[in-house]
């Protein structure tokens, strides 16, 4: 045998093997499903099982397998505990429970692992329709399948779990409450060109981490395709963690006639649209915060247009959680003690800062929810956050944008599209911290290929698409947001706002305005006109600002600058919080985003391959994006001219011409902090040099 020079030695592979991966996380080695008995002929008086030790990994609650006491079950709305045997029982559906179809599901407990299936995802639950789901709105099957009828119900339903062995002994249990899960909102991949990109991006960045605990994406996890489902559970599976999943308006089964079996495809691919489990110290909470379709007592007010009873001219949804779900929180949280951090995810925001004067686009009923979670209000109408019986984290997903929201934080449009229907106005400010996950996918795939050959998608705000890592330490926790294709340690853009960024960029904002039959096929402006923005003449110093966009900056961020190592100087944060509404225009620009944002070259690219589709490029359902045209703007819907972090600066009045560096510095509300420099030029002159190669010169 020849033995190749490149072979390592067994020294040197213990030793690569410990440095590539040694870090503890939960365990996905457990493959398996729950333990369901039927006895044919048998009518249940009540719904009733087990929650046992599974000591031989079998999915099978044996006789001789030890149960698990003090688990919580539930069918969502009732929640009881195990007794000493592991033994549960729960009162029999309603024929309207059974009509709706309902999850049996177990709160996997701290320490314990459920069993998960050959993609990691937990198997916890039980869905129960016996009728499987109804005929769409077309008279016709569901596109997606939906559930499958399940016949009678069960005369045992069974939940088997192991015991986490790093929670083993003292030092164990401490191991067992410091972890790491990803949080994003939004893969949302139309087509599966745009799975390949899920694949090249967060995929492949947690496929190469050995110490998440678990995936939890904050909903739209398709892009109205439920067919796509398969290929997607493979993919992300690579990342080796538990996978937990938000049920989004873009996994909707379309087709359904009530809200009842709207996310029945959903529910079973992924399980229940709402559900707890526990990790260490955290409890967490998933919530279907999706009406569809919604009708017209969604419009009581006036603010949500396009929900009406008559959705077969077409139907859309409403953000709010059903009462049942309000009932159920309250059930659930009665066996949570108070000083566990319950952390809540849904797809739809509680509270917007992008979207915060479309009514839909947040939760309606605010109040409800935040009672149900322990807070009281004050006389004012307001929930303090010293109000709250227990500390509490929001997340989210739905605007593709990132949102730091902190406690005492408010905006004029909360108080104008939300209401509890009562004597107050609003809720008031937030009385806990609230996430919004921003997207994996950005802005919906958009943009130029990168050098990954995967879209830039800037988020709505500016930030490059990613994910969240929050670390847990008991009930603490601390958050970082995870650009794709960039380090870490990298948390913010930095750009100059300079005169003729300005006229750059109100050039191609009133071309794109302009009626589209009206205007000139080809824009006024691209890339190449618009001038080097960190070269500033000396008669533009005065209207030039310096611009920081804090990807996961917040009101309790502080940044600051430092021009020529001189001393730090505060920036301004752009939105203050203090309740005014979306700053847009100059005030708001974000260069650095809208450089990429107002030409972009996807839309020129053509072939004579003579596949139509394959010319400009793809987004959304289908829609086609310049096919022919030139590069130019995305859709005003998409441009970074407002945003909830960024920061601005004057420049120093006193720079003189030569090259100059400005150091921005932010720390943020868990008290880490990042750097960035960026070096920019002043001239004496009143014009610009030259920007293309000098020809007079070599004439």
């Amino acid at each position: 045998m020849i033995k190749s020079k490149f072979a390592l030695g067994a020294m040197a592979a213990a030793t690569l093997l410990a440095a590539i991966g040694s870090a503890e996380a939960k365990s996905i080695d457990y493959k398996g499903t729950i333990d369901v008995r039927r006895r044919p002929g048998r009518t249940p008086h009540d719904v009733r099982g087990r929650v046992c030790e599974d000591y031989n990994r079998d999915s099978v609650c044996q006789r001789w397998e030890r149960g698990v006491e003090g688990v919580l079950v539930s069918d969502g709305l009732h929640v009881t505990e195990t007794d000493r045997r592991g033994r549960y029982r729960l009162p029999l559906p309603t024929a309207a429970d059974e009509a709706r179809g309902i999850s049996y599901f177990v709160t996997e407990p701290r320490g314990y692992d459920v069993p998960v299936d050959q993609y990691n995802v937990p198997q916890f639950y039980y869905v129960h329709k016996p009728g499987g789901s109804p005929l769409g709105v077309t008279g016709r099957p569901f596109r997606f399948g939906g559930l499958a009828p399940t016949g009678a119900l069960p005369t045992r339903i069974n939940f088997p779990m192991v015991r986490e062995d790093r929670c083993r002994g003292r030092r164990g249990r401490r191991n067992c409450d410091k972890f790491k899960v990803v949080v994003s909102g939004d893969t949302q991949p139309y087509s599966n060109a745009e799975i390949g990109y899920v694949r090249d991006t967060i995929a492949r960045e947690l496929a190469a981490e050995d110490d998440i605990e678990a995936v939890l994406i904050e909903g739209d996890v398709m892009g109205d395709d439920l067919s796509l489902y398969p290929r997607f559970k493979r993919i992300m599976s690579a990342a080796g963690a538990l996978q937990y999943y938000v049920a989004g308006n873009h996994d909707l089964d379309f087709d359904a006639t009530t809200d009842d079996h709207s996310f029945d495809t959903f529910r079973r691919e992924w399980g229940p649209e709402y559900y707890s489990f526990d990790i260490g110290q955290v409890h967490f909470i998933t919530l279907d915060d999706v009406k569809y379709p919604c009708v017209d007592e969604d419009n009581r007010d006036g603010l949500h247009g396009g929900c009406e009873d008559n959705i077969a001219n077409g139907a859309t949804y409403n953000g709010v959680v059903t009462q049942r779900q309000i009932d159920w929180i309250r059930n659930d949280l009665a066996h949570v003690p108070t000083e566990k951090l319950v952390v809540v995810s849904k797809h739809i925001p509680i509270h917007s800062f992008i979207d915060q004067n479309l009514a839909r686009q947040m939760v309606d009923n605010v109040v409800d929810l935040y009672e149900a979670l322990g807070c009281r209000r004050a006389e004012d109408g307001t929930f303090p956050p010293e109000d709250c019986e227990r500390r509490l984290l929001a997340l989210s997903g739905h605007t593709h944008t990132n949102e730091q929201i902190r406690p005492g934080e408010t905006f004029e449009g909360w108080n104008t599209t939300l209401s509890d229907g009562g004597i107050w106005e609003s809720s008031g400010p937030a009385p806990f911290p609230q996430l919004v996950a921003g997207a994996a996918s950005g802005a919906w795939w958009s943009g130029d290929f990168n050098d990954t050959g995967v879209p830039e998608s800037f988020q709505r705000l500016g930030a490059p698409r990613g994910y969240f890592i929050l670390e847990f330490d008991g009930n603490q926790y601390s958050d970082v947001f995870k650009a794709t294709d960039r380090a870490e340690d990298r948390q913010m853009s930095l750009s100059m706002q300079t005169p003729g960024f300005d006229a750059w960029y109100d050039s191609l904002l009133g071309w794109l305005r302009t009626p589209s039959a009206s205007r000139n096929a080809t824009p006024p402006v691209n890339i190449n006109d618009l001038p080097d923005t960190r070269m500033v003449l000396s008669g533009e110093i005065a209207s030039t600002k310096l611009v920081a966009n804090i990807w996961n900056g917040s009101k309790a961020s502080t940044v600051y600058v430092q021009f020529d190592g001189g001393a730090p100087v505060v920036m301004s944060r752009v939105q203050a919080g203090a309740g005014e509404n979306i700053i847009q225009g100059v005030a708001a620009l974000d260069p650095y985003a809208l450089s990429r944002q107002m030409a972009v070259a996807r839309y020129a690219y053509r072939s004579t391959s003579g596949v139509a589709r394959n010319q400009g490029f793809e987004l959304f359902q289908g829609s086609n994006f310049g096919s022919p045209a030139d590069p130019q703007p995305l859709s005003e819907f998409f441009l970074t001219d407002q945003s909830q972090h960024v920061w601005k600066i004057d420049l120093p009045a006193n720079l003189q011409p030569g090259v100059h560096t400005a150091k921005v510095a932010t720390i943020d509300k868990d008290g880490q902090s990042f750097v960035e420099v960026l070096t920019f030029e002043v001239l004496d002159a009143t014009e610009r040099p030259p920007a293309r190669w000098q020809d007079e010169l070599f004439e």
